[in-house]
């Protein structure tokens, strides 16, 4: 990741020697180069950064809180959610402050995650939640899709290169408009993880240790979209991040808990975006490509290969004995009679 963020510093037009990058960043270099790199890609590195982050993070909360290493906020509607609320007054000629816009982003992402939760029977069967979600977002996307019919041209390119997920043209503002929602996100963040390893039991045995299931299942819920909405407001919705970084954690500390797993998630979804926008930026200069395509290009691919190679994404329990005993034809395990 630092060499990422040394690379998306110096290259580019201008390109920036490296040891001319302190002074550049201190406010002391030339001109040009100095008010491009602490203007331009200075802001857009933090974004990424942040918003990578917060993705990885979101990811690793709904994966252990429904018990399923494939919900992502792509696949429970949270990210489409999101982006509904933000394009839709945008297609509709709404006047809407930016200070007002990750909030229609939250209002999206807790509608398309409430709906998956509420259809899925609040994630009782993971399968089942998987599922569903993959219905609501494909009903929330059909949403976008009549919103581009609608949107003119100069709208639809707009759209177009928001839903993909995009870093260009950011600056401090829109770092700035990230903290008010860290401030609140991150500390529930961190009340949240030690139920996650509870959850990761079962729904019965973590009833059987206190926890209220359904309120908790909810409350992940919620931590997760206030870490999505305002990322996706800003950037759009980045694809896959939220899958990818959750997996190589869990690579990387196998045997550990969610409470260890977290800044491990958060530090990959980070090198992720930051490592995706370096391509997006110069694969094809100077036309710039939506970060989001490169994180979907690479990510599927890897994530694939760590769930078929991997540990880490197993949330599989034991099955249990049978209440009459072993099924017959099968040899009784040394042991059992003791267990029983």
């Amino acid at each position: 990741m630092a060499a990422a963020a040394g690379c998306a510093l110096c290259l580019g037009t201008p390109a920036v020697p490296p040891w001319e990058l302190p002074a550049a960043l201190a406010g002391g270099g030339e001109g040009f180069a100095a008010v491009v790199v602490t203007e331009l890609r200075l802001p857009r590195l933090v974004l990424g950064l942040v918003a990578g982050a917060c993705l990885g993070a979101a990811g690793l909360v709904l994966q252990e809180a429904l018990r399923n290493p494939l919900a992502v906020p792509e696949m429970l509607g949270v990210s489409s959610g999101a982006a509904l609320g933000v394009a839709a007054p945008l297609v509709l000629a709404l006047s809407v402050p930016a200070l007002l816009q990750p909030v229609l982003a939250l209002a999206g992402a807790a509608l398309g995650g409430t709906l998956t939760l509420l259809a899925a029977g609040f994630g009782r069967s993971p399968s089942a939640v998987l599922l569903t979600g993959a219905a609501v977002a494909a009903a929330l996307q059909a949403g976008l899709l009549v919103l581009m019919v609608l949107a003119d041209q100069l709208d639809l390119q707009l759209l177009y290169r928001y839903l993909l997920g995009s870093l260009s043209a950011r600056t401090w503002d829109d770092v700035e408009g990230l903290w008010p929602w860290l401030l609140v996100s991150v500390p529930a963040l961190v009340l949240c993880v030690p139920v996650l390893a509870v959850l990761r039991l079962g729904d019965d045995d973590a009833r059987a240790l206190g926890v209220r299931v359904r309120r908790a299942r909810l409350g992940a819920l919620a931590v997760a979209v206030m870490l999505i909405a305002p990322v996706v407001a800003v950037c759009g919705p980045v694809a896959w991040v939220g899958f990818l970084a959750p997996h190589l954690a869990r690579r990387l500390r196998p045997d550990a808990g969610a409470v260890r797993w977290l800044p491990l998630a958060a530090v990959w979804g980070a090198a992720v975006v930051v490592c995706a926008d370096l391509p997006a930026r110069l694969a094809l200069a100077p036309v710039e490509t939506p970060v989001g395509a490169w994180t979907a290009l690479l990510g599927v691919p890897a994530g694939v290969v760590l769930l078929r190679t991997g540990r880490g994404g197993r949330t599989d329990r034991p099955a249990p004995v049978p209440a009459g005993g072993p099924v017959p034809g099968r040899e009784r395990p040394a042991g059992t009679e003791a267990v029983r």
